[in-house]
């Protein structure tokens, strides 16, 4: 368990970024009017689960994360679109790699690539495999995350490891990013800190699972301590990583109210964060809560918070 923790060493704020999690969830016939409102609010990202199902919501409806992407591509001009998070539970990183061409082209150059180790549950059982316990996962996210980037980087890489192998695999024509879309590396452990301080533009961390608020912060500003450590080590200036805080991952919500929501983002850029993620409210469930406090920090507190 983690301790309570002095805040992270100061860093220079020069941003506030704000994203939003829609979950594919919803007929795109009801879900195409929120990336649409999304952008023109002015959220910094949108985002959408990388799951096949998740948690009860696995009993649907549940759509495919990359194709929801790509429709979102279509509907919206400004907002960059990303995965929160994909990860080897169900991908190749040889067929991957054609997806994220493909959103990224469709998008004109809008797409974020959120990584992360796999979790337990659904993903992992849905396909005949087993669940890996925590340390063989860490090993197959690192190598599924460098030669994701190899092939990416190289048309025609070849490659073999213990969980992955490539031959001659393919990227053109490439991304309209250059030399790749951003890879946002979700880590709150050493190991994978370390896979976000070599391949990762960004870094996204939940905390730690807390029962109450303070201790959750506490767990945050402790990570991004030792994500501050893990980049001295691999000797990478602190500020050339893009830091988010899923918000929601804390034991309250943070659309409770706006002002409430307010708080949660002072308190982020205090520990130096770049860029905070919360959800669109559900009516039940995970993330319920009112969409009338959406539209109210959209209208009223996003200009100000993001300046």
């Amino acid at each position: 368990m983690l301790g309570a923790a002095a805040a992270a060493p100061p860093r220079t704020l020069t941003i506030m970024r704000i994203g939003i999690v829609i979950l594919p969830d919803q007929r795109w016939s009801d879900a195409r009017q929120r990336w649409r409102q999304a952008d023109a609010w002015g959220f910094d990202h949108a985002w959408t689960y990388d799951h096949l199902g998740w948690r009860d919501l696995v009993d649907g409806p549940w759509f495919d994360s990359m194709t929801t992407l790509t429709a979102a591509a279509t509907v919206t001009s400004r907002i960059r679109l990303g995965t929160l998070v994909a990860s080897p539970n169900f991908r190749h990183p040889a067929a991957f790699v054609r997806q994220i061409t493909a959103v990224d082209d469709v998008s004109d150059g809008r797409l974020l690539l959120g990584l992360g180790a796999g979790g337990i549950g659904f993903d992992a059982l849905v396909l005949g495999g087993e669940e890996l316990p925590p340390r063989q996962r860490v090993d197959r996210f690192a190598e599924f995350t460098e030669l994701l980037d190899l092939i990416l980087r190289t048309d025609g890489t070849t490659w073999k490891g213990e969980w992955f192998a490539a031959v001659d695999a393919r990227n053109n024509p490439g991304c309209v990013q250059r030399p790749r879309v951003p890879f946002l590396v979700a880590a709150n452990g050493p190991r994978s800190m370390r896979l976000a301080a070599r391949f990762g533009e960004g870094w996204v961390t939940t905390g730690t699972v807390f029962d109450d608020l303070e201790s959750w912060w506490s767990s945050v500003a402790e990570l991004s301590t030792r994500m501050d450590a893990a980049l001295a080590s691999a000797g990478r200036d602190p500020d050339t990583l893009d830091r988010h805080l899923l918000l929601d991952a804390a034991p309250v919500f943070s659309l409770a109210n706006a002002d409430f929501f307010a708080e949660q983002v002072a308190r982020a850029a205090r520990l130096g964060f770049t860029d905070v993620i919360t959800h669109w409210p559900r009516t039940e469930s995970w993330y319920a809560g009112d969409e009338a406090v959406l539209v109210d920090v959209a209208t009223r507190l996003l200009p100000e918070l993001r300046g």
